[in-house]
């Protein structure tokens, strides 16, 4: 390459033959470099047109220095703007894909409660009176057995049989009426309300 200071001095001034003069010198250079760390063709070609255009719209390159040195410093500055567009679109993606997953599953668990609650309505209707009774003070009303003890005028003792008989119940109705993931899914609310 013929002198770099009058070079530069003449893209300075607009001169399109001493630009491709100096893009046909240094392309391959900034191309490598790109491509190296970004290992994308289509992105190393931006970053060698954004580097190039903005040494085009430079009024004062013939002020630098250090060319070559400047040339690098901007196309790894470039190269690191690319990164970072990236690395912010990958945790973009990553946010809404845990969002769309996240309300996925809630739409999910929303519809096997709703079936689940309908399986426990048919079950409690087939349960005996005295253990439907005590099972609906408990969990629908939410009383501790001492109050239910003392509501029903017997002992906590005989609450806690109703219960225990009533989940038994429940827990063999389910199993027959229902497949294994809403059964899962029903145990798990049923320990949950027991807490």
């Amino acid at each position: 390459m013929r002198n770099e200071k009058a070079l530069l001095k003449g893209i300075s001034c607009g001169d399109e033959t001493q630009f491709r003069e100096l893009f046909n010198s240094y392309r391959e250079k900034v191309y490598s470099y790109a491509f190296k760390i970004l290992k994308s063709e289509s992105e190393a070609e931006d970053v060698l047109q954004d580097v190039f255009l903005k040494l085009w719209l430079h009024d004062e390159l013939d002020e630098i220095d250090n060319f070559e040195g400047y040339l690098k410093a901007m196309t790894r500055n470039h190269v690191f703007k690319v990164l970072r567009r990236q690395n912010l679109k990958c945790a973009t993606n990553n946010l809404l894909k845990i969002k769309w997953t996240e309300s996925h599953n809630e739409t999910e668990e929303l519809v096997l409660l709703n079936d689940s609650q309908l399986i426990i309505n048919r079950a409690l209707n087939e349960m005996p009176p005295k253990q439907k009774l005590v099972y609906n003070l408990c969990k629908s009303d939410g009383l501790k057995y001492d109050a239910v003890a003392k509501r029903l005028a017997i002992s906590p003792l005989t609450v806690k049989t109703h219960m225990q008989h009533s989940l038994r119940f429940l827990r063999s109705y389910l199993t027959k009426h229902t497949d294994i993931a809403v059964f899962l899914l029903i145990i798990e609310n049923l320990i949950r309300i027991n807490k």
